[in-house]
């Protein structure tokens, strides 16, 4: 059992996280103009759309008690618009996301971080409900739950390399899914087809660290992953360098076929890139095709 003491320092320390990432979000997300209408779309009513299971955090008042009482089960009235209007997010928290080849430069999980509250920023003030993809935070307007997504977001994950989840997904909502990608590549593929069995469409973000674009070790180097499960020292670094872009390339390249054929909009950042340039394309990403 971990010690009282521990458990105390370490909600301190993720607590901590919170105020200047979403400070930092809060600041991004205002270089964004939206216009005066922000995504509002015309055409949206309050047509009855479907029932689906009641989920953790939904609130009491969404529960349709008619059809409930017909089993014991609890459901949800949803209507079109609710719908229509629901994005869902997956920011990879994984320790692969960890790494940052320079002092100057931003970890990868701290740009996806930033880039997926400042986002969901813009998309609750243009109206629209946002959550996490699962069961942990189901998408919902306002502040309060900005500061939710704030939290959840300082929150690492324990594996190596953390696998997009897919369990909940609203059918025909959108959602955004920013991490390296290069963990299991057959993880992605579940979540993309599932996600596209249900009409979920949507927008992936590869985010890389310019060095892993670049390969520019030479001589003696040790290779060892941020979770530390992965070492390789190798004498000639430099030997290494086509292979490793090779098998980038071959990744780049099913990850690219995977969005095309779910109907998925795939984008690449660079942590030297600006924020704002990523976030700009996320959210033009998310307009087009009216996603």
């Amino acid at each position: 059992m971990t010690p009282p003491q521990t458990l105390r320092e370490r909600a301190e320390t993720e607590a901590g996280r919170m105020p200047p990432l979403l400070a930092r979000a809060e600041h991004l997300a205002g270089t964004v103009l939206l216009g005066d209408h922000g995504r509002r779309r015309a055409g949206l009513g309050d047509d009855f759309w479907q029932y689906r299971p009641a989920q953790t955090g939904d609130s009491k008042r969404l529960i349709d008690h008619r059809r409930s009482a017909r089993g014991d089960q609890q459901f949800v009235r949803e209507r079109e618009w609710q719908i229509a209007q629901s994005v869902m997010l997956w920011a990879d928290q994984g320790a692969s996301m960890r790494f940052a080849s320079g002092d100057t430069l931003p970890t990868k999980i701290e740009r996806a971080r930033l880039l997926a509250l400042a986002i969901a920023i813009l998309l609750v003030r243009g109206g629209e409900r946002v959550g996490l993809t699962g069961t942990t935070l189901p998408p919902r307007r306002g502040n309060a739950q900005i500061l939710r997504l704030a939290e959840s977001f300082a929150l690492d994950a324990p594996q190596e390399y953390a696998a997009p989840e897919h369990r909940a997904m609203i059918p025909h909502a959108r959602a955004v899914f920013l991490s390296d990608f290069l963990g299991d590549m057959d993880e992605v593929e579940l979540a993309l087809t599932k996600a596209a069995d249900r009409g979920v469409r949507g927008v992936v973000l590869q985010i890389l660290d310019p060095s892993e674009e670049a390969f520019p070790f030479r001589g003696r180097t040790i290779f060892e992953s941020i979770g530390g499960t992965l070492r390789h020292e190798t004498l000639k670094a430099n030997e290494l360098r086509d292979r490793y872009l090779q098998r980038l390339a071959e990744r780049k390249a099913r990850l690219a076929h995977l969005c095309r054929s779910t109907g998925w909009h795939l984008g690449l950042h660079h942590t030297n890139d600006s924020a704002q340039a990523g976030l700009l394309w996320l959210y033009r990403a998310l307009d087009r095709g009216s996603l």
